[in-house]
């Protein structure tokens, strides 16, 4: 009988071992290295290396994770921050006439099965699943000028993709 409670025991606990490395929560800020990140979240989506050495690394969860995290580096090769960008707090700071990198810079690289054209409108749509304010699904658009790759606009709206267009909640997963 104890040999059953162990392995339902065990069962249980396996799902929650893959989820440790989701958002980095057992990294060491200013002392994990990008080795160290790497090990644990994986190789990231995206990496950027500014002039004076920091580092920047897109992690998103996606297509069904509502999470996009970006992990700092000093120059110094040490973990300043983990962070959840896919928040309202992020989305604010994207502007009518920001180009595309900037976006991918601040919210991460949106799902390809996510990106439409529209030609009659010469518009590029770039979509997220985010958490909202109120831990419930919800929606990030950006749209783009198809030519110039400058934003025109954002929005959000609900994620009615639940049972009978109930929006689903979310649980929050929080970075550093």
């Amino acid at each position: 009988m104890m040999s059953i409670r162990c392995f339902w025991a065990g069962m249980l606990v396996i799902p929650c071992l893959g989820c440790a490395s989701y958002a980095g929560r057992d990294l060491s800020v200013g002392s994990a290295t990008e080795a160290e990140v790497v090990a644990q979240m994986g190789a990231p989506a995206m990496r950027w290396q500014d002039a004076d050495g920091s580092v920047q690394l897109a992690y998103p969860r996606g297509p069904e994770g509502p999470h996009t995290f970006m992990v700092l580096l000093g120059p110094d090769g040490r973990l300043r921050s983990i962070e959840n960008v896919l928040t309202e707090r992020h989305f604010s700071g994207i502007a009518a006439g920001a180009a595309q990198d900037q976006v991918i810079r601040l919210i991460g690289p949106s799902q390809p099965q996510w990106t439409a054209h529209f030609e009659a409108r010469n518009e590029l749509v770039w979509e997220w699943r985010y958490c909202d304010g109120s831990n419930l699904m919800a929606k990030f658009d950006v749209l783009f000028d198809a030519t110039t790759r400058q934003v025109r606009t954002t929005y959000s709206r609900p994620d009615y993709r639940g049972p009978e267009g109930v929006v689903p909640t979310c649980g929050q997963v929080y970075g550093r």
